[in-house]
């Protein structure tokens, strides 16, 4: 009877576990959210409230890790539940890592709104909806536990690396064509940059349910399609005919 007592008492404490890093994925998911919608709006407002909530994850993820030694320390678990409080552990981290991406981007976002509204910024929305529908494929499958659904999440991260890339370049050509683009694109450059890398957390956590659920590593070589490290842009012969001429 004690023993019964025991395996239910840890039962919910995993169940606990889990909805604990599952809220925490639903408020890294509205934070990405938000810090797009203050770029495109040219919100101040809305990014000083994206700022002002990052404090919440980071409580969430010292909250995920004092229980999680906690369970170590008395449940000594094997197997699948080590695996669950391990996960558990790992994704914590990674949510941690997306919301102060998205603070970063929220801190840029109000450098942008002081300055002149440069064409690139249209390509910000694209990737932030591309971002958030990765992180929720990639939460349900966590709430789910569904390595399909995971690995699915997981193979778009190559999608979004396609987007940066292409902004990436895009927003070089604007910097060359007027000095005054300068500041507004290198900002856009940063945070499509974070964006970027939160899709690499959102794999990540991919790659942890996977382990959670088969008990073994991913060993499929990531999706990566991010080339912008030899991007090369140079000006059209109309423009190096008119710096000519004059």
């Amino acid at each position: 009877m004690a023993n019964d007592h025991i395996v239910r008492a840890f039962s919910e404490e995993l169940r606990n576990l889990g909805n604990m890093v599952s809220q925490m994925g639903g408020i890294a998911e509205s934070q990405v959210e938000a810090s797009v919608q203050a770029v495109a709006r040219r919100d101040a407002a809305l990014a000083a409230q994206v700022l002002q909530s990052d404090i919440r994850l980071d409580d969430y993820e010292r909250s995920i890790d004092a229980e999680v030694v906690k369970m170590l320390a008395l449940r000594q678990p094997m197997a699948r539940d080590l695996r669950e409080i391990l996960s558990a552990l790992k994704i914590a981290s990674d949510l941690e890592r997306i919301g102060d991406y998205a603070a970063n981007i929220a801190k840029r976002s109000m450098v942008l709104a002081q300055v002149q509204a440069v064409r690139p910024v249209s390509a910000i929305p694209r990737m932030g909806w591309l971002v958030q529908e990765i992180m929720k494929e990639i939460l349900d499958a966590y709430g789910d536990r569904d390595v399909e659904k995971a690995i699915s999440g997981w193979r778009r991260d190559e999608e979004l690396d396609d987007l940066y890339t292409s902004l990436f370049r895009e927003v070089l050509t604007y910097m060359m064509e007027d000095p005054r683009n300068i500041t507004p694109c290198t900002h856009l450059l940063f945070i499509a940059k974070n964006l970027e890398r939160i899709g690499d957390h959102a794999t990540n956590i991919a790659e942890t349910i996977h382990f959670l659920v088969v008990g073994q590593p991913l060993t499929a070589v990531r999706p990566k399609g991010d080339t912008s490290s030899f991007a090369v842009v140079t000006p059209d012969a109309e423009s190096a005919a008119a710096d000519n001429a004059a």
